[in-house]
């Protein structure tokens, strides 16, 4: 059977989608001939619709992503502007002043073998628990690269992923997906969907009066939602009690100049309502304000923001206007409904914490892909898994994004003290909790192969917001651990001399690739 797979709206989302499922069904280079292939790609884009452009980090599975659909690391990362992000960076999270810890992409040293948390947590604080498990705080305070330029192409000393300029990558996306990967491309407005008997879309109708028919319609078509929201009337559920942001001014800001150091890694400032992330590319900053509209204004959030630039010597003057972003968190009921589902902002959006909207357009992609429905009772199925495994990775996203906030010390502001209130704290997320206060987040926690958010992130947020874990162990336990947990820290004190040694700062990196 022939399956026509079509994806309505472009973006990051849709030719994301496009790329990873073209790479493995459709690919023109590797069959030579795209009139033999069993899966056609057609992705149908509105001429007006402009990129969101806020998800501008990812995490280290953009690697994969970019390797397996066929593209260059050193053509990405020219081509959007790209740097390397290790880390996220929170500062004033737990008590408003300059204090930070970082949540790194390399796991603890010992991960999987020992708990390094657990003995952290009995040893006196000479250092916070990042650096103690790991190099890559380190590396990331000297705004290093994870690389060195010898090394090849998506291979690493430690961890990464990028930060990129959105609206470039979609440019690169879309070429490559057509040129490359045989996605059929079309360009107008969806006026009208029209039903099959069963209840599956049949086609949708263009302005231009085309009709384009297929077997699986995939809605990337953002806030609009025109499939699963306008057509199926599928539920929102909004998320706001429990993350309470809502609203958010986007500013894209130059360097000073061209020797400024280019972090390597998101830094979010907490602010008395809200938080302002920063992520620098190679030409400039994306720096924004996410904040509530309930306990804040928009003029007071933009005071907000513009201080942070104009207290920062690295960034160029000049005069700003900052682009507003509204939006309910939360999600969709149910994200596969008949025969379309939902990937990007239509199936959800909450607020762009720890990059989790790029991974989810990643991993939903990818799932559709390796399953890709050959008949219409395959796809009942698959859709009733697809809406499992959809639901629970939303669940977890809003447990670890608002693991967050609940730990704070703050008592300035109304904001802070509502995210600290047991009833906005989803039961899930309560029970985790207690349960951390007598042993750390373990390997053994969980048993769902696709979970998102593994046991050493949430021990990279818990200890740097300074939770405490009560320590049951055993003194057989501890003392024949000992020598296990020296070993590794020994190599985690090695590791960073090593790497602070040969590691090239992010722009020398960078700036070697444009020499090339």
């Amino acid at each position: 059977m022939n399956t026509r797979v079509v994806i309505v709206g472009g973006g990051t989302a849709g030719w994301l989608t496009a790329g990873i499922i073209a790479a493995k069904h459709c690919s023109v280079e590797s069959s030579g001939n795209p009139s033999i292939q069993q899966t056609e790609v057609v992705l149908v884009e509105s001429p007006d619709v402009k990129n969101l452009g806020v998800g501008e980090g990812t995490w280290p599975t953009m690697r994969d992503t970019l390797r397996q659909i066929g593209i260059s690391e050193r053509t990405f990362l020219a081509c959007c502007d790209a740097s390397f992000k290790q880390a996220s960076k929170f500062v004033g999270w737990l008590d408003g002043g300059h204090e930070h810890y970082y949540h790194p992409f390399m796991p603890p040293a010992g991960y999987g073998s020992v708990s390094m948390a657990q003995h952290w947590s009995a040893t006196p604080k000479d250092l916070d628990f990042e650096r103690w498990v790991s190099a890559q705080g380190t590396i990331c305070e000297q705004n290093l690269a994870p690389k060195t330029p010898q090394m090849p192409e998506y291979a690493f000393a430690l961890n990464y992923g990028y930060h990129l300029n959105a609206g470039k990558f979609v440019k690169m996306l879309h070429t490559h997906c057509v040129e490359k990967l045989g996605v059929q491309y079309i360009q107008g407005h969806v006026e009208h969907v029209l039903p099959a008997e069963n209840g599956d879309i049949s086609e949708i109708v263009l302005a231009s009066g085309q009709h384009v028919a297929g077997n699986l319609f995939i809605d990337c078509s953002g806030f609009t939602a025109i499939l699963i929201g306008k057509h199926y009337q599928v539920p929102f559920q909004s998320k706001q009690h429990i993350l309470f942001n809502d609203t958010a001014l986007a500013l894209q800001v130059d360097h000073a100049s061209e020797d400024v150091p280019i972090a390597s890694c998101t830094v979010a400032t907490a602010q008395k309502s809200g938080w302002i992330w920063d992520i620098s590319l190679q030409s400039r900053r994306g720096i924004g304000h996410v904040f509530s509209s309930d306990f804040t204004d928009v003029e007071q959030a933009e005071e907000a923001l513009f201080n942070y630039v104009q207290n920062d010597p690295n960034l160029a003057s000049g005069q700003l206007t900052a682009r507003k972003i509204k939006f309910t968190p939360g999600h969709r009921a149910t994200f596969w409904h008949q025969n379309c589902v939902a990937i990007g902002v239509s199936a959800g959006f909450v607020e762009p914490l720890e990059a989790t909207a790029l991974v989810l357009i990643e991993k939903s992609a990818e799932w559709i892909s390796e399953q890709l429905p050959r008949d219409r009772n395959a796809m009942t199925v698959l859709a009733k898994r697809f809406n499992q495994l959809t639901s629970q990775r939303w669940q977890e996203i809003i447990d670890f994004l608002k693991l967050h906030y609940v730990l704070t010390n703050r008592k300035d502001s109304e904001y802070w003290l509502a995210h600290q209130q047991a009833e906005s704290i989803p039961q899930s997320l309560q029970e985790a909790l207690a349960l951390w206060h007598s042993q750390a987040p373990g390997v053994y926690e969980t048993n769902q192969r696709f979970e998102l958010f593994s046991s050493a992130s949430k021990q990279y947020v818990l200890y740097g917001m300074g939770f405490h874990t009560a320590q049951e162990q055993s003194e057989q336990v501890r003392q024949k651990e000992t020598s296990i947990v020296k070993r590794f820290r020994n190599e985690t004190t090695h590791t960073t001399e090593k790497l602070l040694n040969v590691l090239p700062s992010n722009r020398q990196f960078l700036s070697g690739l444009n020499k090339v």
